[in-house]
Parts: C-alpha cells; sequence; structure tokens
C-alpha cells in the first residue's frame, strides 16, 4: 500500500518519558506530549536563521530530550543524521575529526562541550568548511578565543544560544551575529519561540519590571503533561496560568533566575534553588546524597557544586564516616560510579567528623568547607616526560603537585578535561593518544608509557620532554612550538627531528 497511513496520535498522547534530578534522591519522569516536540520542529523548519535539512549531527544520547529534537529535526526537513557512538561522543578530538570528514552542516552541542569542541577544532588548522549551524544550550553559554575564530571571518556560519529545562524542551532562542569580537561575554538567552509564553515573577506571583530578576515561567505550547506517577511534584511544577486567556492554561516554574533586557531578551542569571549544572548536566544533589547514604558506613552526606576562584563549578561531597571501615575518596567515587552517571560522581570529597547545622536543625550548606589542595605526591614526577605530563594535568584540573601513580579521575577528572590534557600533549609530542587510554590507564606514569608506545621510542619521548621543559623556563610560551618542531614527523627516520 503506497498511500500515507493516517495519523494515529494526538497531540496530548505521549512522545516520550525522560528522567530528570529529583528534590527528593528519586528521579522524576517528565512525560512530554506530542505537540511539545511538534511545535519545536515546526518552528525550527520554519526559522528563516535556521537551515532546514542538510547533515546534521546526531550528538545527544537517547536518553536526553536533545535527541528527539535531533532526530525529528532531521527527519521532518528532509535532512540527513549522522548517529555517533558513545566512544566518538567521548572522544572530541575523533568527533572533530568526523565531523569535517563527513561535512556535517549543523550541530547541537552542550555550551561546556562546545567550547573544548572549538580548541579540538582549531587545533587541526582550517577546516569544517561545511559547518553553518552551531546550536547550543544546556548551561550559559561563554565564547572562549576558540569558538569566536571559529565564526570569525565566516558570516555564512551562525551560533544560535538556546534555552529550555526539560520540562518545557526548548524556550528562547538567541543568535550571535556581526564580527564575533564583538560578541558579549555572557550572551543572553534571546526571546520566546513561536506559540511560548514567558513570564517572569517575583515570589508574590506578580511580573517585574525590565532589568529586574525574576523567576522564569514558562506557559503555552511546550509543556510537559507533567511528572508520570507524580501528581504531587506536577501539582508544584505546574501552576494555573492566571495571564493565559485560555481556561485550564498552566505555567511550568523553572526555578531559574532571569531578568528581562529593554531590548527584549532574556538573560539568564542562575538557579533558584540547590540545584546545579555541572558540564551542562542538571544535577539535584539530594540525588547523589540519596546514592551516597546507602554505602554502609556513610553515616551523613551532603552535596553541593563549587567554583571557587574562578574555577569551573564542580561537585563537592562532604562525607561523615562510620563504624570501623574508613572508605577512602576512591572507594566512594567507585560505589557511586556502578549507581549514577559520570557527571553525577562527585569530584572533590571532604571528610568532616559532622556536618554543620543551622539553628532549626538542618544543614547549613554555606558553612560547608572549601575542599583542600590536593596533597602532595608520595611519588613526585622523576624523569622529564612525567614532569611534562604532571604539570599538564596541573594545569587543566586545577591542583597541587600531581604523583605519578595519582589517578587522574581522583583528582577531580572527567571526560572534558582528559580532552584538553591529551591536546596538550599531542602538541608538544605530535602523538595522538587515544582518550580510551587516558581511561585504561589513568596515571602519570602509565600515560608516559602510552606516549612512549605510540611513538615508538621512549628516549625520543624524554628528548622532547627534556626540551619542552628548557624552553619553559627560557620562554614560557614559545614552548610547546619549540618542542613540537624536534618531535618526529611522519616519515622521518627514527631519531630525526629539528636541528
Amino acid at each position: 500500500d503506497t498511500a500515507d497511513p493516517p495519523p494515529a496520535a494526538a497531540g496530548e498522547n505521549l512522545a516520550y518519558v525522560v528522567y530528570t534530578s529529583g528534590s527528593t534522591g528519586q528521579p522524576k519522569g517528565i512525560a512530554m506530549r506530542h505537540a511539545a516536540l511538534a511545535n519545536l520542529i515546526a518552528w525550527q523548519i520554519a526559522e528563516p536563521r535556521l537551515a532546514a535539512g542538510g547533515r546534521r549531527l546526531g550528538f545527544a544520547a537517547l536518553g536526553f530530550d536533545a535527541s528527539f529534537r535531533e532526530i525529528f529535526s532531521a527527519l521532518c526537513s528532509g535532512g540527513e543524521l549522522l548517529l555517533v557512538s558513545q566512544e566518538l561522543r567521548r572522544d572530541l578530538a575523533a568527533l572533530s575529526r568526523r565531523v569535517v570528514e563527513r561535512g556535517v552542516e549543523q550541530l547541537l552541542l552542550p555550551a561546556v562541550v562546545l567550547e573544548r569542541f572549538a580548541e579540538e577544532l582549531r587545533a587541526r588548522g582550517p577546516g569544517a568548511g561545511s559547518l553553518r549551524e552551531v546550536l547550543t544550550a544546556g548551561e550559559q553559554l561563554r565564547p572562549t578565543a576558540a569558538l569566536r575564530e571559529l565564526f570569525a571571518g565566516r558570516p555564512d556560519r551562525r551560533l544560535h544560544h538556546q534555552y529550555g529545562p526539560s520540562e518545557t524542551h526548548m524556550v528562547t532562542s538567541y543568535s550571535l551575529s556581526g564580527p564575533p569580537a564583538g560578541w558579549p561575554a555572557l550572551p543572553p538567552i534571546g526571546r520566546p519561540i513561536a506559540n511560548v509564553s514567558v513570564h517572569l515573577l517575583d515570589r508574590a506571583g506578580s511580573p517585574v519590571p525590565i532589568g529586574v530578576a525574576g523567576e522564569l515561567h514558562v506557559g503555552g505550547a511546550p509543556l510537559a503533561r507533567g511528572y508520570s506517577g507524580r501528581p504531587d511534584l506536577t501539582a508544584a511544577a505546574f501552576v494555573p496560568d492566571p495571564f493565559g486567556a485560555a481556561p485550564g492554561g498552566r505555567l511550568y516554574r523553572t526555578g531559574d533566575l532571569a531578568r528581562r533586557l529593554p531590548d527584549g531578551n532574556l538573560e539568564f542569571l542562575g538557579r533558584l534553588d540547590h540545584q546545579v549544572k555541572v558540564r551542562g548536566v542538571r544535577i539535584e544533589p539530594g540525588e547523589v546524597e540519596a546514592v551516597l547514604l546507602l554505602h554502609p558506613s556513610v553515616a551523613q552526606a551532603a552535596v553541593l557544586g563549587r567554583a571557587d576562584g574562578g574555577a569551573a563549578r564542580r561537585l563537592v561531597a562532604y562525607v561523615v564516616r562510620s563504624g570501623e571501615d574508613q572508605p577512602t575518596a576512591g572507594e566512594l567515587r567507585a560505589f557511586l560510579q556502578g549507581r549514577l552517571p559520570e557527571p553525577m560522581v562527585p569530584a572533590d570529597w571532604v571528610f568532616l567528623a559532622a556536618l554543620p547545622l543551622s539553628r532549626n536543625g538542618k544543614i547549613d550548606r554555606r558553612a560547608l568547607p572549601a575542599p583542600e589542595p590536593a596533597a602532595a605526591a608520595a611519588t613526585a614526577p622523576r624523569t622529564a616526560a612525567e614532569q611534562v605530563v604532571a604539570a599538564a594535568w596541573q594545569e587543566v584540573l586545577g591542583v597541587g603537585r600531581v604523583g605519578v601513580e595519582d589517578s587522574f579521575f581522583e583528582l577531580g577528572g572527567h571526560s572534558l578535561p582528559a580532552v584538553q590534557v591529551l591536546a596538550r600533549l599531542r602538541d608538544v609530542f605530535l602523538v595522538e593518544v587515544p582518550l580510551r587510554s587516558l581511561f585504561a590507564t589513568p596515571t602519570v606514569a602509565g600515560l608516559v608509557a602510552e606516549l612512549a608506545r605510540l611513538s615508538g621510542d621512549r628516549a625520543r619521548v624524554e628528548e622532547i620532554a627534556a626540551a619542552f621543559l628548557d624552553f619553559e623556563r627560557e620562554a614560557p610560551g614559545d614552548a610547546a612550538a619549540a618542542a613540537g618542531a624536534m618531535a618526529p614527523r611522519p616519515g622521518d627516520a627514527p631519531g630525526a627531528g629539528a636541528p
């Protein structure tokens, strides 16, 4: 039969249920309607600032709502979707090569991933000529030098900063225009898309004036049905809409603070509650605390996001241990890794005799101390190559001394800083170390051994490292270029290099 089948789904039917972090320690299932997703896809296809069709990157995993947008925006506009594996998704160096090789024209990346992705493209020189549309969401966009360079001199290549919680999918969009050098350090999140209403309200539920911060409430087409099987949570988050003309309208309370600028665009200001975003993932610390308390030797636990000293936000766990068995940070990290996604595993650990309490008996989160800097390593780097690798870890992770047997991940590392470290080592040694190698041998000593194995000459690796350290002492900033000049090129005879 060649006739189109009649549609069997109505707008109020469920399109998917996707789970997000819950304040009670239990994930919440967001029940999204067909109408909300259809409205987003129709807007994206009709939006003149976004190219329809073309080859698109399917970056998001199926457990994230962004994947539905990637899939259906491609299929419904006659486009092509390039799917990637989990391994490739974590290896931004390899992913950047794939984007260039396959001529990807549009991609949607979380802001923090986009920053690292731009660094990889810059490290590879001119390229990504087919890339036309770059969309980013998940957290506040901060246009880095590498990101600005990606768009410099390319008026045909556009960057779109978008906002939307999982309960509403996408709400607003802002397109950056003009020379990238003039882009704001913190771009606004823009204006509502079609059939979406946005209200900024104070604690009494009244609208705030232009320029004044208020909680962002969303109404109209993008709202989910609610939380699957949780009418109590649904009633608290999806409230009656006093501003809508249609009876029975609702507003979703995002818990996000924003203010309206004089030009009508919205500026994102952060969260109202303890919920934090780490590496683009919205995390409710209570969920991490609930899993930590399942460990038999954890009596109390508190988790919060910190960004001390201008560093990137990291998840910190405060633990009170009980019993004779005193688990280490590494043991507790391993305990969580088997039960939580990687971004929800704390990077820093603080052990206390008791958690500080407020007058009403609740945990006083403001009194929780900042994590101590990493202790001096038992075994300091012994060779030039180990010193170079350890220095790269220190710079990227923002830690003190690093020992040759310290674990990259126990020092707070994860996949994104791992990409940064490997990029720095590639610049020095001109050796491409796969991301999986760092996961397999996450120590300084192990990474040096992998460099030697890939280059085929341990002595040459040490020679390049020694040259790097010499130039770093004499002319900081030129060391990478100088040491890289000594590294062997493809086709060189063993031991060959710059004079």
